[in-house]
């Protein structure tokens, strides 16, 4: 999956806050993701946030369901 920094990942479940967009501060064999409705950052396994996006909006305009 391509996943760069800067892009938004939609999820299937949404945070507490109600959103289910984040934004990616890291990219590794860890994500550092920002929610775009409150501003929380979590640290996720790669394979778990794989596992549960929806769709990608890349930096550069472009977009995907990876």
């Amino acid at each position: 999956m391509d996943i760069r920094l800067g892009d938004i990942l939609t999820m299937k479940k949404a945070h507490p806050c109600g959103s289910r967009e984040w934004e990616v501060l890291r990219v590794g064999m860890d994500f550092r993701l920002r929610c775009t409705g409150c501003g929380h950052t979590i640290m996720i396994p790669r394979s778990k946030a794989e596992k549960n996006i929806r769709g990608v909006v890349h930096t550069d305009g472009t977009e995907g369901k990876e």
